[in-house]
């Protein structure tokens, strides 16, 4: 194996994704499953089908073009781009809307290729990401209806991911009744209200979701076993479906405190530091360009991450009961900034387990 490496353990990942796709079920709530933090790859995604997820979703084009051959609707979670429309029409099945001259460009490159474009209408309830106002969404669907070559599937919310905003019955209840006023004002049955992300699961437990609600996308939750809301743990899931592993370079007993005058680091922060005396400390061959080292968590619990450079990542082993040695293999679990930086690095090896 070639380091520093992410192993990725596809049961697990089968495992998470079914628990949470059945705990959805139990409420009518189907399972988008959300592939842009492990950048789309394809055997990845092909767990998450087999888990039972009824759409692959993911914000970029490039991901869902990889993910073209997995038999699952894709669904085009960013805002699409005016530049690429065409591309949206080839490899997306759906696509998240708020801006009517994407829509209608859409339409136009619908046409042209002779299909037919889901769209579901994104609606800001708060959080300052994307979405059109409440109070507009009504008008919007019907200038969506009069298009041609595309659908209106349903509309969404994106809470969490920006404003921070948490889900409540309350916002969400918001949705669905703009879901009743366009159904009524037009006629139609919409097939989705997606009613956010990971961080929308805790209302299943308190009994809060509005009835509505048939939709979530899901990412977190499947992939590291969080609910997004509140940061907890979920029963029954695992959260070392991904495993970083970097390999030490260098071991050696030094100070705690750096000689001389302390100025600006690399990334133009003054550090601190905490005297604790000669202690046992090993380079890791893997920096910041690779991932964000404050999201990394020794498996062996006695290792304290000290700090990391562009390359080299510093960790004290002075209290492990294991006696390292130079080329020994340091494994970690990783929080979801980690775990996407670590994904998109072209430096960390993926190993499919």
């Amino acid at each position: 194996m070639r380091y520093p490496a992410l192993k990725i353990d596809l049961a697990k990942l089968e495992n998470n994704t079914r628990f949470l796709v059945e705990k959805c079920a139990h409420y009518g709530i189907g399972v988008s499953a959300v592939t842009k933090v492990f950048c789309g790859i394809p055997e990845v995604a092909e767990a998450m089908a087999r888990g039972g997820a009824a759409y692959l979703a993911d914000s970029r084009i490039e991901n869902l073009m990889k993910m073209r051959n997995i038999n699952l609707p894709k669904m085009l979670l960013r805002i699409p781009m005016l530049s690429q429309v065409d591309e949206v029409i080839d490899y997306a099945d759906i696509s998240l809307n708020s801006e009517h001259e994407v829509i209608s460009a859409l339409s136009n490159a619908a046409i042209k290729k002779g299909k037919t474009h889901d769209i579901i209408l994104m609606v800001d309830l708060g959080d300052l990401r994307e979405g059109v106002w409440a109070d507009e969404a009504v008008e919007y669907a019907g200038r969506i209806l009069a298009l041609n070559g595309i659908r209106l599937m349903g509309i969404g919310t994106n809470l969490t991911c920006y404003g921070a905003v948490i889900p409540k019955a309350d916002n969400l209840s918001k949705l669905t009744d703009i879901a009743d006023r366009i159904e009524q004002r037009f006629g139609i049955k919409l097939s989705i209200i997606s009613g956010g992300n990971s961080s929308s699961l805790y209302l299943l437990e308190e009994g809060a979701m509005p009835r509505r609600i048939n939709n979530l996308r899901l990412g977190e939750s499947i992939v590291l076993g969080n609910e997004t809301a509140y940061g907890n743990r979920i029963k029954g899931t695992f959260s070392d479906c991904f495993t970083f592993c970097a390999e030490i370079i260098e071991l050696k007993e030094k100070q705690s405190v750096p000689v001389g005058e302390i100025g600006v680091d690399a990334f133009g922060n003054k550090p601190t530091y905490v005297d604790r005396g000669i202690r046992k400390r090993a380079i890791l061959a893997a920096g910041r360009q690779d991932l964000k080292p404050e999201g990394l968590s020794p498996k062996d619990d006695a290792i304290i991450i000290l700090g990391a450079s562009s390359d080299h990542m510093i960790i004290d082993v002075t209290d492990s009961g294991r006696d390292y040695s130079i080329g020994d293999i340091v494994e970690f679990t990783l929080d979801y900034g980690a775990l996407l930086l670590a994904s998109t690095s072209d430096y960390i090896e993926k190993v499919i387990e």
